[in-house]
């Protein structure tokens, strides 16, 4: 039973008794069945006025939790010129302007907050109470080239490419660096906040590509030019050496003279490759700035295809060109590209050996160049040194192609990506836009 009932039956069973008893009052005496009358009026009206005492304040406080309940911070009381209902007004206000200031304080932080993600340049990803995805922002978006796309309430492991696989290794409070198709560098953090009392997880992704090349250049290219000098400086004193021992051959003993040609043109010969093998390094550090100018890729391959062409038929290796029938202009500089590409079929072709197939495919939408192979494909533990400067896999190989390959595409502004698919293809694939173009 409620405060309420429980106080009006009180009241009305009070003022029964006490007109009964102003019933028998005027059977004897009709004076007091007078002051019973005043005494009954009386105290009805006290009834009341206590009724209102006690029940306004309860209505005030039903009133103010309801606007609790609604989240309706704007709603105030006013005073009514009772001592305790004014005090009780107060204090409610008070904790309401409170409340209204923390709803504000709380809005505008959260509003910053979701501002910052957005325009954050490192990748997040948050995670909701059971380890799903429940939002990844646009850098996130570009690193994992899911524009577009709504990954919302998936596991981490259904992820493209290799993405899935190293986000899952990431481990709270241990910063994760990983390397992807040779080229992209990335550290990943794992780390956790509260959130209506309960722990949840988010994963931030920053990539390290541009500084890590930046600093291999200036490494690289510090070294070749010291090489570069010294081993010019070298073959030059030694070819004028040589030159001018070439001169005492016909003074040598018929019995000895063959020997020492011999030798001569060894020493000359060693000479000239050791100054090509620095000129080859050294080409990469030359490397000019692209001067680009519209060109017509459709014509660029069909060149490169007649260019090959000797080549693959005497390795009985099938070059098939897919492009679109519209010609497509790019900016570009034509011969670092052509260089770039011509570089990127001859290691197709070594990659087929013979009696294979070389697939080059043009698309419009997505921009994309690709260069497929139906060889040995790329060993696991090769992948993620591939774009490393001067690796190479060859036993005479300088890891200058990839590397030249590199800088071309990276100066162009071109994404790009090589790796072996589960089609047992092995794809190099170049975007062919710029992020600013997109």
């Amino acid at each position: 039973m409620k405060l309420r009932t429980k106080f009006i039956f009180f009241a009305v069973v009070l003022h029964v008794l006490l007109a009964i008893m102003a019933y028998f009052l005027l059977q004897e005496n009709k004076w007091l069945f007078i002051g019973m009358e005043l005494l009954v009026l009386f105290s009805v009206v006290l009834t009341v006025n206590l009724y209102n005492a006690f029940f306004k304040p309860l209505n005030l406080i039903r009133a103010g939790i309801e606007s609790i309940r609604d989240k309706d911070f704007s709603t105030k009381f006013v005073q009514v010129g009772q001592p305790e209902l004014d005090e009780l007004v107060d204090v409610y206000n008070r904790m309401i302007e409170q409340l209204r200031q923390e709803r504000v304080a709380q809005a505008e932080k959260h509003f910053l907050l979701e501002k910052i993600i957005q325009a954050s340049p490192a990748g997040i990803i948050l995670l909701d109470f059971d380890g799903r995805i429940e939002s990844i922002n646009p850098a996130a978006e570009r690193f994992l080239y899911l524009s577009g796309q709504s990954w919302q309430g998936s596991e981490l492991a259904t992820l493209p490419n290799t993405w899935a696989r190293e986000l899952t290794q990431v481990q709270a409070g241990q910063p994760y660096t990983f390397r992807l198709n040779g080229i992209r560098t990335f550290r990943a953090h794992r780390a956790h906040f509260i959130d209506r009392g309960f722990q949840r997880a988010f994963i931030m992704i920053e990539e390290l590509t541009e500084a890590i090349i930046k600093n291999e250049r200036q490494a690289y290219e510090k070294v070749i030019r010291m090489m570069s000098h010294e081993v010019n400086n070298s073959t030059g004193a030694i070819n004028s050496i040589l030159d001018s021992v070439q001169f005492y051959t016909p003074q040598i003993d018929e019995e000895h003279r063959e020997d020492f040609t011999y030798a001569l043109q060894v020493a000359i010969d060693r000479n000239a490759n050791l100054s090509r093998f620095m000129a080859n390094f050294a080409d990469v550090v030359r490397l000019p700035a692209p001067s680009k100018k519209p060109v017509q890729v459709q014509a660029l391959l069909k060149r490169l295809e007649r260019l090959m062409l000797p080549q693959l038929e005497q390795r009985q290796i099938k070059l098939s060109l897919k492009l679109p029938d519209a010609p497509l202009c790019i900016p570009m500089d034509e011969q670092q590209i052509e260089q770039a590409l011509l570089n990127i079929l001859k290691n197709a072709m070594e990659a087929v050996k013979s009696d294979g197939n070389i697939w080059v495919e043009l698309q419009e939408r997505p921009l994309c160049l690709t260069i497929s192979d139906d060889g040995e494909g790329i060993p696991e533990h090769v992948r993620p040194k591939l774009f490393t400067p001067f690796f190479s896999t060859k036993e005479t190989g300088q890891g200058i192609g990839l590397t030249m390959i590199r800088e071309i595409l990276l100066s162009h502004g071109f994404r790009f990506s090589l790796e072996s698919e589960e089609n047992g293809l092995t794809s190099f694939r170049i975007h062919l836009t710029t992020e600013n173009s997109k």
